[in-house]
């Protein structure tokens, strides 16, 4: 078994994201999930050029890390000077790291056209920049920027790169497809080539994923040698993005029948929730669809699927989800048939045949409300009090009862944004409660007044948060249209167990959002109850 060193960039060329911002707090947060995860390298950022990466490698010192080791990031001096005098170099041993890895050009053409400069004056910076690091750091990676298209243009000239870093000391020669253009079959040829031709030389690969190739261009490159893969968590990065760590991991350690190991062994179990917790800090939405880790990647819709995975969940799962710390779903649609409403009630301890009165009973049911609108497909807590309530299950009670709602809103000519108040009266614990809130807009103060109403009964619902609220108009059946159309509001809620959404349909938005807010506090109201006795709801 053949061990591959995986080098995070998460936090340097993973921010370079253009909808990813990064403190230093932040990326103190990461280094440390990274550590936990098991990554041996965690490239820091580029010392001295700006406050927040010039903080990280002076904070980072305070803590202590298990696995990973700290890499600051730079380039090589520039050809007008000399590696002694050069600020970048000397921002990298000042940061105080035990490795670090600086770029330098491997393509003539950049040599020539970005930096200006006579080809043979680059191949000695490289070497003097890798030599000079080497006196202060124990380790120096080499990044051979644009290496790929260098050598498709002279590659003599981009092996002659690759060895004046190699002279100089380098640790390993990471070979980049800087712009994310090279197709798989050329990088394992090019790999294998370099190889052969530097036999003493540890390669690494550092892939773009400008083509969707970055994870196929990165397999493609170990096939043929490359011992070093780096990338980053969910695939951050510039443009398109960086090769995505969350899917290389499970397909070097899973996929490739026992020949090469990159993570310690109980450290894939939890890579999705590492996943979840990078997009959380960096405020970036989890691509639901992501292989592996994404909240869709075991996400089965179709009835004929379903009954499959009834039977046997190989049949349609590549890999056991639990083992990168995924969980299976099974979607309530119109699509599903009768298997996909056993399914789900399996994994809530009902053991029930499609046959069922029961079971045909649910499928009318969950089709008729499919065909109004509900998207029980992303509400699951809505559908499982749906189905909860049908079976009977203790614990879904009725916690509250609407008696009445109203919303008032104010606006004159001169305010800057109207003022709303609701008043409402509900029946809690055979008690009614009749109460008043403002809010920033009606659902806000409708979220309000209800938790006021029912917080002193139920004092847990405090707990929760409103992490995400989604409005689409659909096509109306009646012939009405536009502003009479009928429409959805999906309400995700959370707290620090978990998060679960739920859904609301209805001509009038409010009423809509009235449905999935009310059900969005019987589900946290009834997996409460459900926890404390001793059963455990179960997280979303």
């Amino acid at each position: 078994m053949k061990h591959i060193s995986l080098y995070d960039t998460t936090l340097r060329d993973g921010a370079q994201c253009e909808d990813l911002n990064l403190t230093t707090p932040d990326k103190i947060k990461l280094a440390l999930r990274l550590d936990a995860l098991g990554i041996p390298y965690i490239e820091g950022g580029w010392p001295g050029s700006n406050p927040v990466d010039t903080a990280f490698f002076r904070d980072i010192r305070n803590y202590h890390l298990k696995n990973a080791r700290i890499s600051a990031f730079g380039s090589t001096y520039h050809p007008n000077g000399s590696a002694e005098g050069d600020p970048t170099l000397k921002a990298l041993i000042n940061s105080g790291v035990e490795v670090c890895a600086i770029f330098g050009k491997s393509c003539e053409r950049h040599a020539r056209e970005a930096l200006r400069v006579d080809p043979a004056r680059n191949l000695e910076v490289i070497r003097e920049s890798v030599a000079y690091l080497k006196r202060h750091i124990p380790t120096v990676f080499f990044d051979a920027e644009h290496f790929f298209d260098g050598w498709k243009r002279n590659s003599d000239y981009s092996l002659a790169a690759l060895r004046a870093a190699f002279e100089g000391g380098a640790a390993a020669l990471v070979l980049c497809d800087t712009n994310g253009g090279t197709l798989p079959h050329d990088i394992a040829a090019i790999t294998a080539a370099v190889r052969e031709l530097l036999p003493d030389a540890a390669l690494g690969i550092h892939a773009h994923n400008d083509c969707e190739l970055a994870v196929a261009n990165t397999l493609a490159a170990v096939r043929a040698g490359a011992v070093q893969v780096q990338g980053t968590i969910n695939g951050y990065g510039e443009r398109c993005g960086n090769a995505n760590l969350c899917s290389i991991a499970p397909l070097l350690q899973l996929k490739s029948d026992g020949a090469y190991t990159c993570l310690p062994e109980e450290s894939l179990a939890t890579l999705a929730a590492t996943a979840s917790y990078v997009s959380e800090v960096a405020n970036v939405t989890l691509f639901n669809r992501q292989p592996f880790v994404g909240r869709s990647a075991f996400a089965h819709k179709g009835g004929m699927h379903v009954s499959a995975i009834n039977r046997n969940s190989e049949l349609y799962e590549h890999i056991s989800p639990a083992g990168v710390g995924n969980c299976q779903r099974v979607l309530i649609t119109e699509l599903g048939g009768r298997s996909n409403i056993v399914s789900l009630a399996r994994r809530f301890g009902f053991h029930l045949d499609k046959d069922e009165p029961v079971v045909k009973g649910l499928y009318n049911e969950l089709n008729k409300k499919a065909s109004l609108g509900y998207d029980y497909a992303s509400a699951e807590a809505s559908v499982e009090l749906l189905i909860m309530r049908k079976l009977g299950r203790r614990g879904v009670r009725e916690f509250f009862r609407l008696l009445q709602y109203h919303v008032t809103e104010l606006r004159t000519e001169h305010d800057t944004a109207p003022s709303v108040e609701v008043t409402i009266k509900v029946e809690v614990e055979g008690v009614e409660e009749h109460t008043a809130a403002t809010g920033n807009g009606p659902v806000n103060a409708l979220d309000t007044a209800l938790r006021k109403a029912i917080s002193q009964f139920y004092p847990r619902v405090r707990e929760m948060r409103l992490l995400d609220f989604k409005v689409r108009v659909l096509s109306a059946n009646d012939g009405h249209g536009g502003t009479a159309s009928v429409v959805r509001v999906l309400i995700e809620s959370g707290d620090a167990d978990g998060r679960w959404v739920t859904v609301g349909v209805s001509h009038d938005i409010i009423e809509a959002s009235w449905q999935a807010l009310a059900d969005s506090i019987t589900y946290k109201l009834y997996r409460d109850e459900y926890a404390q006795r001793g059963a455990g709801a179960g997280k979303k």
